[in-house]
């Protein structure tokens, strides 16, 4: 176990269980993420409003980004921003369900992000349909 596994660890124990939130770990998941919707860091980048390098600085773990910066991030790779959030240790996990369909479509790990915007845009349209059935009825 190397020395900052070590301090891991023990900053773990620390907080009851809970690993901390580290720049690298927030910037590792948004690379991740990036790759598995297959984007460019480039097209991230400008999806952002950032530049390459900064949003390469974010993902390598030298840059901690804010608030705002994750909202646009979260846009740009079509998943949640509390994930985000969450994930940058901003907004503690919530206990129980999630807060929406969406979101619990974007949380899921099991399917691949076409299929989760194909189930948003399949649940989206069956809402604009029923909103539209109870605006007809009344």
């Amino acid at each position: 176990m190397t020395a900052g596994q070590l301090a891991r660890s023990d900053a773990a124990d620390d907080t009851g269980g809970m690993s901390p939130v580290t720049v690298s770990s927030i910037g590792a998941y948004i690379k991740e993420q990036r790759e598995q919707a297959k984007i460019s860091l480039r097209q991230l980048a400008r999806a952002a409003g950032v530049s390459n390098p900064y949003l390469n600085q974010v993902e390598r773990g030298l840059r901690k980004p804010s608030a705002d910066l994750l909202q646009q991030i979260a846009k740009g790779l079509r998943i949640s921003a509390e994930a985000l959030y969450e994930q940058a240790g901003i907004e503690d996990a919530k206990e129980g369900a999630p807060a929406s369909v969406t979101e619990a479509i974007m949380a899921d790990t099991q399917i691949t992000q076409r299929q989760k915007q194909m189930l948003i845009d399949i649940y989206e349209s069956f809402r604009k349909e029923g909103a539209a059935a109870a605006d007809d009825e009344g």
